[in-house]
């Protein structure tokens, strides 16, 4: 079971505007192999990090007006939310390392 939560734009604004802690969201599809690739490292991040951080995944052909909003053009792309707002972004299948050094800045 995964700590990583799907969000679409039915709960989005609840599970990552309105939270009290950093949501990263993980704007991804199911054809994209690179997105495939980062999924195994978002979940141990989510794992790594719970508590500190709220992990949350934004299926892109689902919730096409959310990556549309928050100017996605490239996937796999996390963007880090905080009090509502976009606090940072990182494009592409990040290495662990990478995706650890980039959470470890936002919280």
């Amino acid at each position: 079971m995964s700590s990583v939560l799907e969000v679409s734009t039915g709960n989005f604004d609840e599970e990552v505007l309105n939270s009290d802690v950093p949501v990263m969201v993980d704007f991804w599809a199911e054809w994209c192999g690179p997105c495939k690739q980062l999924a195994p490292r978002v979940d141990e991040a989510a794992e790594q990090f719970k508590g500190q951080m709220k992990f949350c995944k934004v299926d892109i052909e689902e919730s096409r007006d959310l990556a549309v909003k928050y100017g996605i053009r490239s996937i796999p792309s996390l963007v880090i939310f905080k009090d509502g707002e976009v606090s940072s972004s990182e494009v592409g299948a990040l290495t662990s390392s990478q995706l650890n050094d980039f959470l470890e800045k936002e919280i």
